[in-house]
């Protein structure tokens, strides 16, 4: 993006190119998160579960793609090592040191809803002022709106199905 196009954005820059920064350290701590999850998640529905998480590990990575590339479009420095994703990102990443499905999914859907808040913000910061990282930001979104409801639909088949085996154990 040249000067002409930065200087008309009607948003303070260098506080969107931190916004984004924080956006890209969460989406490459929730990609790790999907992947390694999905790789050593345990329990039923796995096989059904696991192809999915890992679709959504590589939408996160896209979208890291994404913001990068925004960020540079505005003249800023993309977050450079791994070791400030986590004192940059608000979403924070939760080891899956209990591999069971539902645990895995639980810390995924946590992720998700952290994503839904920053990309509201970046979409409100920006609206009317930025369109192209406002409409990059709606675009993301709605994928992390996606995946939260396939989350929740996944943990809610899970339960179905632990009431109706105690319903047979009856």
């Amino acid at each position: 993006m040249g000067k002409r196009g930065i200087e008309i954005l009607g948003v303070d820059v260098q506080e969107l190119i931190k916004m984004l920064n924080a956006a890209l350290s969460e989406e490459w701590l929730a990609y790790y998160q999907y992947w390694i999850g999905a790789r050593v998640m345990e329990g039923p529905m796995r096989s059904e579960i696991e192809p999915e998480l890992l679709v959504h590990a590589n939408e996160e990575l896209n979208h890291a793609v994404m913001v990068v590339n925004r960020i540079i479009q505005l003249g800023g420095t993309p977050v450079l090592t791994p070791q400030d994703w986590i004192k940059l990102g608000s979403c924070g990443y939760d080891a899956p040191t209990d591999p069971y499905v539902e645990a895995i999914l639980d810390q995924n859907l946590n992720g998700e809803r952290c994503a839904i808040e920053r990309y509201q913000g970046i979409a409100e910061f920006t609206q009317g002022k930025d369109h192209a990282t406002h409409q990059m930001a709606t675009q993301i979104l709605n994928d992390e709106l996606e995946h939260e409801q396939e989350i929740e639909d996944w943990i809610m088949d899970i339960q179905r199905m632990k009431e109706d085996l105690k319903k047979l154990k009856l």
